[in-house]
C-alpha cells in the first residue's frame, strides 16, 4: 500500500505539474540500470558462489563447521547434538560469514523447517527459531561478497575498502541481537506473578 501510494502521487503529481514525460522518462532509465545491475551481479555472484563450491569440496566449508559447532550447540541447547538442524544452522551462519547473502536463504530455510520439527507449539516460534532469526537478522560477515559485489557492479573504485567496517559493526549487531535473544529468553521463563 506505501509503494502504491508513493507511485499514485508520484504520477498525481507530475501530471498536476504538467512533466508527466519525466516519470515515463525515469522508469525507463530506472528498468534499464536495474537489468544493467543484475547483469553485473550475476557474473559476481557466480564468482563467489564458486568460491563457496570451492571452499566446500576442499574442506573450508566443514573447518568452519569444526570451528563454530560448539557455539551453535551453545546458542541452541535445545537442539539435540546430531540433529539435522544443527548441520543447516552451521551452515547458515557460515554462508553469513563467508558473505553470501544469497546462499544463506536456503540454509536458513531448512535450517527453520527442522527447528519446527521440534517445535511442540506450532503457532509459536520456539527459543531456538527466535535466536536463528537473530542470527540471520544480523549475520556477522568476514567477507561482505554480495556488498562488494554490489558496490563493484555500481562502479566503486575500492569496493573492499568497507571489509574492516562491516566486520565490526556486523560483530556488535550480532553480539546485541543474541544478547537481547538471552534476555527475552529469560524473562519468558519467569513464573507469572499472582495477582492479589
Amino acid at each position: 500500500m506505501i509503494w502504491l501510494f508513493f507511485l499514485v502521487s508520484g504520477v498525481c503529481y507530475g501530471g498536476w505539474s504538467g512533466r508527466i514525460e519525466l516519470i515515463t522518462q525515469s522508469a525507463i532509465s530506472a528498468a534499464e540500470g536495474a537489468v544493467a545491475l543484475s547483469f553485473k551481479l550475476i557474473g559476481v555472484m557466480c564468482l563467489w558462489l564458486g568460491i563457496l563450491k570451492i571452499a566446500e569440496k576442499s574442506g573450508i566449508v566443514t573447518f568452519f563447521s569444526w570451528l563454530i559447532g560448539p557455539i551453535i550447540r551453545c546458542l541452541f541447547p535445545s537442539v539435540p547434538k546430531n540433529h539435522p538442524a544443527i548441520g543447516a544452522i552451521t551452515m547458515t551462519v557460515s554462508a553469513n560469514m563467508l558473505g553470501l547473502g544469497n546462499a544463506v536463504t536456503p540454509f536458513g530455510i531448512k535450517a527453520m523447517q527442522e527447528l519446527k520439527k521440534l517445535n511442540n507449539d506450532r503457532d509459536t516460534a520456539s527459543a531456538g527459531m527466535c535466536t536463528l532469526l537473530a542470527l540471520c537478522t544480523t549475520g556477522f560477515t568476514l567477507v561482505p561478497a554480495t556488498i562488494i559485489a554490489i558496490r563493484s557492479a555500481a562502479g566503486s573504485t575500492n569496493p573492499t575498502e568497507i571489509v574492516g567496517t562491516t566486520l565490526v559493526v556486523s560483530l556488535l549487531a550480532t553480539l546485541i541481537a543474541l544478547g537481547v535473544d538471552r534476555i527475552c529468553q529469560l524473562l519468558t521463563k519467569r513464573p507469572a506473578r499472582r495477582r492479589p
